[in-house]
């Protein structure tokens, strides 16, 4: 189905896209697509597939969602597919899972409206032990609590699959992520470019019987780990470079204390690799450093840049409305 285009002059309602990134989800798409009908009647739901093995695309289209395909395996290459190819004022993203809660979807889009922001994090509250693995939430506690002190923000579940967005937001987004650590990228993006956010407490429940959970806790916690390291380095490079080199100029100092105690007492530097070794790490600290200066001076043109991108795409008019929130009413 091709995108459409979105012009907001010739109507007084904001279109809505549900967006349903799937990979084998057969025992949920159903349902998943079912309930976002019934929560936003007049949205368009629109179910992206990873390369399925299972009945996920039949049970989709027969669920009226409109099916895309997308052949790079991975959550990030999905998103990046749904960004730029499908069209609309706000954006729904969620996971074909059936684990969150349709119903909220009018609250975080309402929220979005009202409080004029660029994206609502739906946080995950859950009661029953089996929605969500300890292993999980303490992951997720983890890296939340790693990117709040790094990149600054007070978000809560950064690992959340229920977001609501902009068109600003979605149409400046890079995606350069390939797997999970995507929520990551969606968190840091913002961030970055000050973009007005916001949460809501939606619940979170099980999913349903013969669907299984794709998210690995140690292999996919260590590719969101890596991912936020190296969006340190690429976003803070005059910090991340200084204590890089800070750490080789600190081992090449205490390397060269014996050397040169040695030096001033018999006139001898015995010792010639170390006292080389010594001297590549001091010299390895400076140019991390005056990396770190150069490649700072990259960074805010490249943010400025994307800033420029973001403010060219018009904000959600004050008076708008949902046409879904609208019929709901």
């Amino acid at each position: 189905m091709a995108p459409s285009t979105v012009d907001q002059t010739s109507r007084n309602y904001l279109q809505v896209a549900v967006l349903i990134p799937c990979f084998n989800e057969e025992a949920a798409i159903t349902q998943v697509v079912k309930d976002f009908k019934a929560a936003l009647p007049s949205a368009d739901i629109y179910v992206f597939d990873n390369n399925s093995t299972d009945q996920t695309v039949a049970l989709a289209l027969a669920a009226g969602a409109n099916v895309s395909h997308v052949p790079f395996r991975g959550k990030g290459n999905v998103v990046r597919r749904m960004f730029a190819d499908i069209e609309a004022d706000i954006f729904v993203l969620v996971d074909g899972d059936a684990t969150y809660h349709a119903p909220s979807v009018t609250m975080l889009i309402q929220k979005l409206i009202d409080e004029q922001l660029d994206m609502v994090v739906g946080v995950r509250q859950h009661e029953e032990k089996n929605a969500y693995r300890p292993g999980h939430e303490f992951g997720n506690r983890l890296l939340t609590g790693c990117v709040s002190s790094i990149f600054g923000g007070k978000f809560t579940d950064m690992l959340s699959g229920y977001r609501v967005f902009s068109r600003r937001y979605v149409k400046s987004f890079p995606a350069l992520a390939h797997g999970f650590e995507t929520e990551t990228e969606l968190t840091v993006h913002a961030l970055e470019l000050r973009m007005p956010y916001g949460e809501l407490i939606t619940p979170y429940g099980v999913r349903p019987e013969g669907s299984v959970s794709k998210l690995s806790t140690y292999k996919d916690g260590l590719r969101i780990l890596k991912t936020i390291i190296k969006l340190y380095a690429t976003e803070r490079p005059l910090l991340f470079y200084s204590i890089v080199g800070l750490v080789f100029a600190v081992a090449g100092t205490a390397l060269s204390i014996p050397l040169a105690v040695t030096y001033f007492e018999t006139g001898l530097v015995p010792r010639i690799p170390t006292a080389i070794l010594s001297t590549g790490l001091l010299l390895s600290g400076v140019t991390s450093f005056v990396a770190g200066l150069i490649l700072q001076a990259t960074t805010l043109s490249r943010r400025e840049f994307k800033r420029l991108s973001y403010l060219a795409i018009p904000a959600i008019p004050r008076d708008a409305s949902a046409r879904d929130i609208a019929s709901i009413r």
